[in-house]
């Protein structure tokens, strides 16, 4: 059986195996100040045009217009790795990283040139469906051993172009086959970065 305690720092185990509760509490509490003053590097990644920099203005709470809003347009717009600290917390900033696949930065150029390996932690943004690469940011992340997430944007414009395109249009209807469809994307991606990890 696993050590409960396994995480912990040294000091935090010794007072709580010698049942010392004051010191323990202590230790724990400079032990969290600590992880806050942690910097956390956040990537933001995908195809160019799949709404990155709208993401990255929208998780900071950020308007467009706003002069610390990340550019955004209807052309290739980040042409370089850019950063924008979290007005919330001073610590974690959002890296808003130019589109994978473009004739400006190329699919097997593009870890290379905006130094993947130095983010803690990655958002892949995913316009529409799953895209080849979509699968190989994810395959090289999962390689580092690193954490990333998902997030499907545009989804408004997808009920809209439903709407005009179907006399029978639900809402609720459109919503779950792409929820469904997002999750089917995940598990297939799943699959084929472990097959491509046991090779």
């Amino acid at each position: 059986m696993d050590d409960p305690f396994d995480s912990y720092p040294e000091e935090i185990k010794e007072a709580l195996i010698n049942n010392d509760p004051a010191a323990a509490a202590a230790k724990i509490h400079k032990y969290l100040e600590k992880q806050d003053n942690i910097p956390l590097n956040i990537a933001i990644t995908g195809e160019s045009g799949s709404g990155k920099s709208s993401f990255v203005n929208a998780i900071r709470g950020i308007d467009h217009d706003d002069e610390k809003a990340a550019p955004t347009g209807c052309v290739e717009t980040t042409m370089e790795v850019t950063p924008y600290p979290h007005p919330n917390y001073p610590k974690v900033t959002f890296w808003d990283l130019p589109g994978i696949g473009t004739t400006n930065f190329p699919a097997d150029q593009y870890l290379n040139h905006v130094k993947f390996e130095r983010f803690d932690f990655f958002i892949i943004i995913s316009a529409d469906r799953f895209r080849e690469n979509d699968v190989k940011l994810a395959q090289e992340i999962h390689k580092m051993k690193k954490k990333f997430y998902f997030v499907r944007s545009k989804i408004d414009h997808n009920i809209q172009d439903e709407k005009r395109s179907k006399k029978n249009f639900n809402k609720e209807t459109t919503l779950t086959r792409i929820r469904d469809d997002y999750i089917q994307g995940r598990c297939l991606l799943i699959i084929a970065t472990i097959s491509v990890l046991r090779v």
